[in-house]
């Protein structure tokens, strides 16, 4: 049986003035209309079924004009200091003439899936530069610090003009290391905290790091910072590095006074050089593009087998059977798997 999708979804008649919208929103994101970018991200996030296929096109209109921005990626523990760095680091590079696109993932709730969304509040002489855009997005749940749609939202930044973009996650944890494969320096930030500090960062994040700052460098704990650089520096080199020609920068700051945020960005700008000297950037990017399909396609499927009818049809069935204990969760996705098989 044929069935005529409604007015406006996705696969309607109403497709080619889609496709008409999304190269007009495409073409004022490329001439750097600030409402039209905040648009644009807002398409590539939303979860609405019958925006997916406007996001695809807007994006596919936006990729000869990406790739060209250093992408960061900033992660710490809460409370390290991440906001107030971004801000001193950002205002940074405005200064020097570039423009700054900051992608702040806030935590979601997983009762409401709402989020506070308060960098732009934490952040306010940033969100005043007219060379700066700061974008806060929820995770909506999604591992690895990030949200599932920061990747899109970093390609809508740079094809507005945006030289730097930023991504600051949700925090250290145990799926944070997904930020590394879309940015091309990870930064962690770091608290001085001596032995106890160094113990509470996993041994995977440290692996994957770049460039490591110590934070707070001022007043009584700057000592302590400079101890705790020292200290970092000798755990790196015990660890296998990241990449086999050089070995992960540490650097001590206090975004406080705007201290030691020059001599950061020096050092992610000779990591980026160092990647692009050995063609390294290029093939980083290419695989970072290949996980980035596959976890497009593992999302989709996701989402087409929770909207699959015989699939919905089972469930009422099988999760109360799960949940008892008269069927094993390995049986029952094999069970809603099956049904998928026969979808026509």
């Amino acid at each position: 049986m044929t069935v005529t999708p409604p007015p406006g979804s996705a696969g309607s008649n109403r497709r080619p003035a889609a496709n008409k919208t999304a190269q007009t929103l495409a073409e004022q994101v490329i001439g750097g209309d600030r409402r039209a970018l905040a648009r644009a991200i807002t398409l590539v996030e939303s979860t609405r079924v019958d925006h997916r296929t406007d996001a695809a096109e807007l994006l596919d209109s936006l990729l000869p004009h990406t790739g060209e921005a250093t992408r960061i990626g900033i992660s710490g523990a809460p409370g390290v200091g991440k906001s107030v760095f971004i801000e001193a680091f950002g205002l940074h590079l405005t200064r020097q003439g570039h423009k700054v696109a900051v992608l702040a993932v806030d935590p979601s709730s997983v009762r409401s899936g709402g989020s506070i969304l308060g960098d732009k509040t934490r952040m306010e002489e940033l969100a005043r530069d007219p060379n700066a855009y700061i974008r806060p997005s929820p995770s909506r749940g999604a591992l690895g610090g990030v949200s599932r749609r920061t990747r899109d939202a970093m390609l809508v930044c740079e094809a507005a003009g945006f030289d730097v973009v930023i991504v600051e996650t949700v925090g250290v944890g145990q799926s944070e290391t997904e930020v590394d494969q879309m940015v091309d320096v990870f930064v962690l930030l770091a608290a001085p905290g001596g032995g106890d500090e160094l113990q509470g960062i996993k041994r995977g994040v440290m692996e994957l790091v770049d460039v490591l700052v110590v934070t707070k460098a001022d007043g009584e704990l700057k000592n302590a910072a400079i101890q705790s650089a020292a200290d970092y520096r000798h755990a790196l080199h015990l660890l296998r590095p990241k990449h086999a020609d050089r070995s992960a920068a540490v650097a001590v700051s206090s975004a406080l006074h705007h201290e030691g945020v020059d001599e950061v960005w020096q050092l992610i700008a000779e990591h980026e050089q160092a990647l692009k000297a050995s063609g390294e950037l290029e093939r980083l990017r290419a695989d970072q593009a290949k996980a980035w399909l596959w976890s497009e396609i593992r999302e989709g499927l996701l989402e087409r087998l929770k909207t699959n009818d015989r699939v919905q049809q089972l469930l009422p069935t099988v999760e109360p059977a799960v949940a008892e204990g008269r069927l094993s969760p390995t049986s029952a996705a094999q069970q809603l798997l099956a049904e998928t098989d026969t979808d026509g």
